[in-house]
């Protein structure tokens, strides 16, 4: 594929804009990091590891000496330190917020808040980051890209069991998670146009290795072969900073929402009920 090519026809120059992204030390992060850096955008990198956001820095300034890359070390599993980074972020001239973030597969517990830890990570600190800084973002023009997943279709709400915490499947509680994030930004109609979901499709991540070691050993060369390289797979979450969408609309792979270039779909896998009361509780979980 010649992205170069793609790039010059699906994006543009991000110079004097500021790009803010979780998880950037992450597979899918760090290709994101270098386009940005490539459109000259100023990056700010989220990231719960200090050593790895300052590698990926020294990296990229490797790449492009000129670049400009401050780093924030989030937890977010921790929600009560993603306000206190919300609230630092907003001394930031944030033009986009890209939440990149997330974790499949990993031990549960409950966090300070009450809320599962894969519930907080995927949906709750984002969500905080979000509605902190899309006031300003909206203002300056920018917007909020959140990564979704084909996974938020593997369930539906339950109030009983907001975060899911007593499912053990890994896929139902990721899936979970996701479902609130997407259509909580969503029902954010104030700011529906400074808001866009996008999903990559499989690739082979960190998300992807939650296999058995001695399995995921034997199928990670396969999966390489099968499955989209993150270089190509967060094309979808680029495009989605410059590319507009509709309510319930978002950008992802083109082939069964899984492999391939980017193409926006409109989305019906949730009543306008359900998304509602998706709206409903992330609020109030905010607000507390």
């Amino acid at each position: 594929m010649n992205y170069k090519k793609w790039l010059l026809k699906n994006t543009a120059s991000l110079e004097g804009k500021t790009v803010a992204i979780s998880g950037a030390t992450g597979g899918l992060g760090r290709e994101l990091c270098r386009y940005f850096c490539q459109l000259s955008a100023s990056l700010i990198l989220i990231d719960r590891n200090a050593k790895r956001s300052a590698s990926l820095r020294e990296q990229l300034l490797a790449e492009k000496p000129d670049a400009q890359i401050k780093s924030y070390i989030l937890d977010l599993e921790d929600a009560s330190a993603a306000r206190k980074t919300a609230a630092a972020l907003l001394c930031e001239d944030i033009d986009y917020l890209v939440l990149n973030a997330g974790a499949y597969k990993i031990p549960r517990h409950k966090c300070e808040n009450g809320f599962d830890n894969v519930f907080n990570i995927n949906f709750v600190s984002p969500y905080i980051l979000a509605r902190a800084l899309l006031p300003k973002i909206s203002e300056r023009g920018g917007r909020v890209v959140a990564v979704g997943s084909i996974a938020h279709n593997y369930s539906r709400i339950d109030v009983a069991d907001v975060d899911f915490s007593t499912r053990r499947a890994s896929s139902k509680a990721y899936g979970n998670a996701k479902r609130y994030l997407m259509y909580s930004l969503w029902g954010l109609e104030e700011y529906s146009s400074s808001v866009a979901i996008a999903h990559p499709g499989i690739a082979v991540t960190n998300i992807t290795a939650h296999f058995p070691k001695p399995l995921y050993a034997l199928m990670k060369y396969p999966m390489k072969l099968i499955f989209m390289k993150p270089r190509k797979a967060c094309l979808s979450i680029l495009l989605s900073l410059f590319e507009d969408t509709e309510q319930n609309e978002w950008i992802g792979p083109r082939v069964f929402d899984v492999w391939g270039l980017p193409k926006k779909k409109k989305l019906k896998t949730c009543s306008k009920e359900e998304a509602e009361q998706i709206s409903k509780i992330a609020k109030e979980i905010y607000l507390k």
